[in-house]
């Protein structure tokens, strides 16, 4: 997963939400929101509160406008 979030925040970026394995989400919607590391995920709000995110919680990244939504 960590592979996929960095290639999100390369070139071309679109805005997308990380989700954890214990319900927890984190929107991303622009790279100066996120750091990347080797180990670790740094997610900034809009408040400039920052979480850091252990990438073997994360379950699933998906564009921040479809998110929500049912198929």
């Amino acid at each position: 997963m960590l592979g996929e979030i960095r290639r999100r925040t390369t070139g071309g970026f679109k805005p997308f939400t990380i989700f954890l394995a214990d319900g927890r989400k984190y929107d991303v919607p622009h790279p100066e929101f996120i750091m990347v590391t080797s180990r670790s995920i740094a997610v900034a709000d809009k408040k400039g509160f920052i979480d850091t995110l252990d990438p073997f919680h994360i379950v699933s990244v998906k564009d921040l406008g479809t998110a929500g939504r049912k198929k």
